[in-house]
């Protein structure tokens, strides 16, 4: 097979996600954000309601963000200059770590280019060590919900264990979990549970309260214990009270909590708050912390800002516009007989529709009508759960609201 042929295969696949309707390349250019409440983004000169960021409580729009990563950009450059072990850390970073900590009652915290790369950098190292020499070899057996998140499924095959080594507990179901562990007691030095804290498809939250359950009651049936590992990224800031995610809605906590900037806190990149063991322990062995340059101190920057801010008084007040919106869109989804998840108490509140192709138009018929929303269709989702994903932002009006709810009934019936 020449170098050509192997493209005309990759082409051929393209052509073949083309044709199934879920392509995803095809990305709206936007040319920047209205200064109007709320934002509108602007796209060949047309303004939209944006109804699919993850921008939960509308901070990157908010000025003592953009002030602090200004001034963070002054203070240290543009740019980290070389990962931290090699160049040093810039005092931003270790800022930001200590108030992520603070933010989640942990020992400490370590920074990444992202939550995809956090997820990537931590399972790995805490499922098989670092390498052939690392202690941390034995015998274990990672459990999966099966709706996991893609960089979790990539972590753990990354990790190249034995089928046997590998077990997948029902969507949410912690019945099928304590099935697995009662089984596992005996075979396995170790377990370590890895789930969504949110499962951002359906806006659905883990029962961590009954998963920290499940963790007491087995714990000692195993030689080293059960490790418990949460991906909280679509819940910290938009879950809790005080924004601190599935863990305060729960009132428990795991060993290691993944979050991520890039979401409900306006910023980028990642961070896994633990114990001091923990922490430490990946600081020298986790692949994306240690080859790979930080975040930009400017984003850094912003990211403190944000976490500083959630416990103000306007913090407290973007929590509770982002609860108010919510419920406002529930109610009037509802009453408009819109097919959407009524279950999810999160800002993803999907419009159901089951079709890839029909999800595809009607996304079309929505943008026509000035708003972005997004179709999630299969590979994301199961074939024929296909979705609008809408994501309510705390800067959304009712007004804005109302007019997407509007769109939705003409569009749908």
């Amino acid at each position: 097979m020449s170098h050509q042929d192997y493209l005309n295969l990759l082409k051929a696949e393209v052509d073949r996600i083309d044709q199934a309707g879920s392509s995803k390349r095809q990305e709206k250019i936007i040319l920047g954000f209205t200064d109007e409440n709320p934002p509108r983004a602007v796209i060949d000169d047309r303004k939209y309601y944006v109804f699919n960021s993850n921008d939960y409580l509308g901070l990157k729009y908010n000025a003592d963000l953009k002030e602090a990563e200004h001034e963070a950009s002054k203070k240290y450059g543009a740019g980290p200059g070389a990962v931290r072990f090699i160049s040093g850390s810039l005092k931003v970073h270790r800022d930001l770590e200590q108030a992520v900590a603070r933010f989640h009652g942990r020992d400490d915290a370590i920074l990444y280019s992202s939550a995809f790369a956090a997820n990537l950098g931590t399972i790995f190292p805490l499922i098989v060590g670092q390498a052939k020499t690392s202690l941390v070899r034995d015998n274990v057996l990672v459990i999966s919900d099966e709706l996991n998140h893609r960089s979790i499924i990539d972590s753990i095959r990354l990790a190249n264990l034995a089928k046997e080594n590998r077990a997948i507990f029902k969507h949410l179901d912690l019945d099928h979990l304590e099935t697995i562990l009662k089984e596992a007691a005996s075979k396995y030095d170790r377990a370590v549970v890895i789930t969504d804290g949110v499962f951002s498809m359906l806006g659905e939250l883990q029962d961590l309260k009954r998963l920290h359950a499940l963790k007491e009651k087995y714990d000692q049936e195993f030689k080293h214990g059960i490790l418990t590992i949460v991906d909280d990224a679509h819940g910290v800031g938009a879950i809790g009270e005080t924004g601190r995610g599935t863990e305060e809605d729960a009132g428990e906590r795991a060993d290691v909590l993944i979050g991520t900037f890039g979401k409900a806190f306006g910023s980028d990149g990642g961070y896994v708050a633990a114990g001091q063991t923990v922490i430490d322990y990946l600081r020298e062995s986790s692949a994306t912390y240690i080859y790979s340059n930080p975040i930009p101190p400017s984003t850094a920057g912003a990211a403190l800002a944000a976490l500083e801010l959630m416990d103000t008084d306007e913090g407290r007040e973007l929590t509770g516009k982002l609860a108010d919106n919510i419920r406002y869109f529930k109610e009037k989804a509802k009453a408009a007989h819109i097919p959407f998840a009524a279950d999810s108490r999160h800002p993803v509140q999907p419009v159901l529709i089951g079709d890839t192709l029909k999800t595809k138009q009607l996304v079309g018929e929505l943008f026509t009508e000035g708003f972005l929303t997004t179709a999630i269709s299969y590979p994301v989702v199961p074939p024929g759960r296909d979705e609008i994903r809408v994501q309510i932002n705390a800067v959304h009006t009712p007004e804005s609201i109302d007019l997407l709810i509007g769109a939705l009934a003409k569009n749908i019936t």
